[in-house]
C-alpha cells in the first residue's frame, strides 16, 4: 500500500520546490519518530535524493520518500495541504492512527 497526495499538496509541493530552486529530482520525505504530545510525530521535508533503503512512491508528479520502518505506520495515508480558518498547512490524514492531538501533528496507534 502506497502513500498519496492531495491535488492541493501537489500544487503546494511544487510551488515550494520551485520558490526553493529544487531539481525535478527532488522529493518529499515524509516519516515518523517518537514524540509528540499522543506518542508519535510526522516529519515532512525536502529531499535531494533517496536512501538506498527507502520505498518511492509517486503521484501526480511527486516523489515521495519514505523510510520503511515510517512506513509501517503511513501505509495507506494521505498528505492533504489546507489553508482554512483553522491554519494553512500540510496534513497527513492516516487510517492507522487511532487518537491524533489536537493539533494533528501527533498521534497514536
Amino acid at each position: 500500500m502506497s502513500i498519496s497526495i492531495t491535488e492541493k499538496a501537489v500544487e503546494e509541493i511544487q510551488r515550494l520546490m520551485k520558490q526553493q530552486e529544487l531539481p525535478q529530482t527532488a522529493g518529499v520525505r515524509v516519516g515518523v519518530k517518537g514524540g509528540g504530545c499522543s506518542g508519535f510525530s510526522y516529519s515532512l521535508n525536502f529531499d535531494l535524493n533517496q536512501a538506498e533503503s527507502d520505498l518511492v512512491f509517486e503521484d501526480q508528479g511527486v516523489r515521495i520518500f519514505c523510510d520503511p520502518k515510517s512506513h509501517l505506520y503511513l501505509q495507506g495515508t494521505t498528505l492533504d495541504f489546507t489553508d482554512g480558518l483553522n491554519g494553512k498547512g500540510f496534513q497527513f490524514v492516516n487510517p492507522n492512527a487511532s487518537n491524533t492531538c489536537g493539533c494533528g501533528e501527533s498521534f497514536s496507534v
